[in-house]
């Protein structure tokens, strides 16, 4: 009875989820980034070194909750995540190694994309009645579109809170965290228990568990302490996995050029790994852009919450933070993933005829033995964690926001019992539901926001070079 029902559940969603993640919504993803890029000059290639500078450069006297370095920090906790290493692979495993071009052709231009939200979040960002900064798409779709516009900024709350309970803020990282450790520890499943008409690994259950305690005991600091363990976890993390990748890449460098020529290939012809679907180019346009936006969140809006509250009062610094997320999450980070998968051989794959975190797992396996499987389990681990404990900040907002606009009580306090509720439900669920019911948020969440900053272009600038770095003039940090 209950598969039946799981059944119908994902051919539901599987069908709401085909219809928004078509072709509409990818024209308009694509059209948002390429009007900005023109718009602004191309300044993913004339700035991209500027923004680079701010990684280093001493902040200055400015409002807010976080340094920019911690808003960096937590919004790439946001970003590098599953989506970095299992959604690669799935993507791969549906839609192709074109998948892969795709994703990062929509990464190209969604670094405008993610400039435009994160100086928006700064230009129309507020102070609410205890004296903590706000931003992100609820405040620049009111502030800026206007009152009347309201109803919007509420639809997109509802979607966002949505996507931290239900989506990539929970399910997916819980789930890959999850199916991590239980592949490292009880592949074959030999300790099972029986819950909700289900077997299910000691190794899920007590990672759900442990999990659960961790989220509660570092979300109930706050974003200050939400920020901290992000600028300890993320950096570190990012690094080794930058250098353990590179390892595999050039002790392999002489599979790197075929993987390209196949990557660039099926693009626009379309194959399908590891089990996956016929892919056509529609399908690797589909799925490679619906990974890199679960990776990155250009288009989404919902990281320009967390840019929002950062000590900068020049909205294009925050915007020039905001676009270097995108292209070391999805141009960097998502590119090596995605070799070490093609590195494997096409015959090894198609013996493993697994997707998801197992297929990365067996790829990265296959290249550097019980290291490799070791190293991608703690990975997986160490970046959903970070991902976790972003998105509840994230969603958090979002009910906040809600809360104040229609004055449903107890919002605020009922949403951190059913985030963890989440966290511990997100082990339990099947994979396949899981990333469509991510995409059917985001493609909902993308929908508006991208609405509105088409129409709020026209506020989106880059000033010019002898102004760039001039701290001296400084925008009001409340508008």
């Amino acid at each position: 009875m209950l598969a039946q029902i799981y059944n119908q559940i994902d051919t539901a969603i599987k069908w709401v989820d085909d219809r928004i993640w078509g072709l509409p919504l990818i024209i308009l993803i694509l059209t948002t980034g390429i009007y900005l890029t023109v718009r602004l000059g191309g300044l993913q290639i004339r700035h991209l070194p500027k923004a680079l500078r701010f990684m280093v450069k001493n902040e200055e006297e400015g409002h807010g909750e976080v340094t920019s370095f911690g808003a960096l920090c937590t919004a790439l906790s946001a970003t590098i995540g599953t989506g970095n290493i299992t959604g690669v692979a799935t993507a791969i495993a549906a839609g192709g190694p074109g998948a892969l071009f795709w994703m990062v052709v929509a990464a190209f231009f969604g670094m405008a994309t993610k400039y435009a939200e994160g100086l928006l979040a700064i230009k129309y960002r507020t102070i609410d009645k205890e004296g903590h900064v706000l931003g992100g798409p609820f405040y620049y779709i009111e502030n800026g579109m206007g009152k009347n516009w309201r109803w919007l900024a509420k639809i997109f709350a509802f979607f966002g809170a949505g996507v931290g309970l239900f989506g990539i803020g929970t399910f997916t990282q819980v789930n890959s965290i999850a199916s991590a450790v239980k592949n490292f520890f009880d592949p074959n499943t030999e300790n099972a228990v029986q819950m909700f008409g289900n077997t299910y690994s000691w190794a899920t259950v007590i990672t759900c568990i442990i999990l659960t305690v961790c989220v509660g005991l570092v979300v109930i600091g706050g974003l200050k302490r939400i920020a901290k363990v992000s600028e300890i976890v993320v950096p570190f993390m990012a690094v080794l996995y930058v250098v353990f990748v590179l390892i595999i890449i050039i002790t392999h460098i002489t599979e790197i050029p075929a993987a390209i020529v196949t990557i660039v290939k099926s693009a626009f012809t379309g194959s399908a790994l590891a089990g996956g679907a016929m892919g056509t180019m529609v399908v690797a346009m589909q799925k490679g852009i619906a990974r890199g936006i679960f990776s990155n969140e250009a288009g989404l809006g919902t990281l320009a919450v967390l840019h929002g509250p950062a000590e900068h009062t020049t909205p294009w610094e925050q915007g020039m933070w905001a676009m270097f997320e995108v292209f070391f999450d999805t141009v960097v980070l998502c590119t090596l993933t995605a070799l070490v998968i093609l590195c494997t051989s096409q015959g090894d794959i198609e013996t493993f005829s697994l997707t998801g975190a197992a297929l990365a797992a067996a790829c990265f396996s296959a290249r550097s033995g019980i290291v490799g499987k070791w190293f991608i389990s703690v990975s997986m681990v160490v970046f959903a964690f970070a991902t976790v404990i972003a998105w509840y900040y994230l969603g958090q907002q979002a009910v906040v926001y809600l809360k104040e606009k229609t004055g449903i009580l107890h919002l605020h306090i009922l949403y951190p019992i059913l985030f963890l509720l989440a966290v511990f439900a997100g082990g339990c669920i099947r994979l396949e539901a899981i990333w469509m019911l991510s995409d059917l948020w985001n493609g909902l969440m993308a929908f508006f926001n991208l609405t509105a900053l088409l129409f709020l272009s026209g506020e989106v600038c880059i000033p010019d070079h002898s102004d760039l770095f001039n701290t001296t003039k400084k925008t009001p940090h409340v508008k």
